[in-house]
C-alpha cells in the first residue's frame, strides 16, 4: 500500500470515529422517541440541567442519605403498616423529563391509592389522610422514598415537583408554559417549594403561581441555584407552609 493510500485509509478511520462520537446520545436523546414531542428545552445552561454534573450531585447526596436515613425510613414503614391495612409504599405514575413516565415512590399517607384519570388533591382536614400520614405530610417525611427515584435517575434532588398524570392533563391546557417544567428532571424539592408553593392548589391562579417558579427554575437551573435550594429546604420543612 502506498503512502497516499495509507493516509486516505487513516483519514477514513478518523472520520468514522468522529462520526460515531457525534452520534452518541445527548441526555435528551437518551429518552424514548415518543417523548421527544413533549421535550421543550428552555434551560440556558443545558450542561447542568441535563448533564453529568447534576447527576453526580444527585448521586453524591442521595446515596449517603439513603444509608443514613435507613433506620428512620424503617421506623416510618413500621408505623404506616401498623396503623392501617395496605402497602407501606404508595406508587403513582407521573411524568418526568420530557414527559417520560415513571413510578414515584412515597410512604402511604392515605386510606386510598388513587392513580388514573381522576386524582383528587389532598386538602386541609382531608378524611382520606391517616393520623400518621398527617405528620408525614406536614414535614415531607412521606417523600423520603423518592431518594430511590433519584438514585434510579427518574428524579433529581432539585427540580419541579412531578404532578399526577391527571393533573398534568388538566393544567397543561389552562396554564401558560406548563409543559416547560418538564424540560428538566422533576425534583424532591424545588424553587417553588422553598417559596411556600407546596400543598394543594385550589384555584388555577394558585397553580399558575407555582408554575411560574417551576419555569423560572427550568430556565435558570445551575449548580449555585441547586445549592441554594438544597440549603433552604430544611428551613422550609421546619416551617411547613401550606402542607396538608
Amino acid at each position: 500500500m502506498s503512502t497516499q493510500q495509507e493516509v486516505v485509509s487513516v483519514w477514513a478511520d478518523v472520520e468514522s470515529i468522529s462520526g460515531a462520537i457525534a452520534r452518541l446520545p445527548a441526555p435528551f436523546t437518551l429518552l424514548p422517541s415518543d417523548t421527544a414531542r413533549r421535550c421543550t428545552p428552555v434551560n440556558t445552561n443545558k450542561n447542568w440541567a441535563s448533564g453529568l454534573g447534576k447527576r453526580a450531585l444527585d448521586i453524591g447526596i442521595a446515596l449517603p442519605l439513603v444509608v443514613i436515613l435507613a433506620p428512620l425510613m424503617l421506623a416510618i414503614a413500621l408505623l404506616v403498616r401498623l396503623e392501617s391495612n395496605g402497602p407501606v409504599l404508595f406508587r403513582q405514575k407521573r411524568n418526568g423529563i420530557c414527559g417520560r413516565p415513571f413510578r414515584i415512590l412515597k410512604f402511604r399517607t392515605m386510606h386510598v391509592m388513587e392513580d388514573g384519570a381522576s386524582v383528587v388533591q389532598a386538602c386541609d382536614g382531608d378524611p382520606r389522610v391517616t393520623r400518621v400520614g398527617r405528620i408525614l405530610r406536614r414535614y415531607s417525611l412521606d417523600e423520603l422514598p423518592q431518594l430511590l427515584n433519584v438514585v434510579l435517575g427518574d428524579m433529581s434532588l432539585v427540580g419541579p415537583r412531578p404532578h399526577a398524570l391527571a393533573h398534568d392533563a388538566y393544567y397543561e391546557a389552562l396554564v401558560h408554559d406548563y409543559r416547560h417544567r418538564q424540560a428538566v428532571k422533576p425534583g424532591i424539592t424545588g424553587w417553588a417549594q422553598i417559596h411556600g408553593h407546596r400543598g394543594p392548589t385550589p384555584t388555577i391562579e394558585s397553580m399558575a403561581q407555582r408554575i411560574d417558579y417551576d419555569v423560572f427554575y427550568a430556565r435558570r437551573a445551575d449548580f449555585l441555584l441547586d445549592l441554594k435550594i438544597l440549603l433552604r429546604t430544611p428551613v422550609e420543612i421546619l416551617r411547613p407552609r401550606n402542607a396538608v
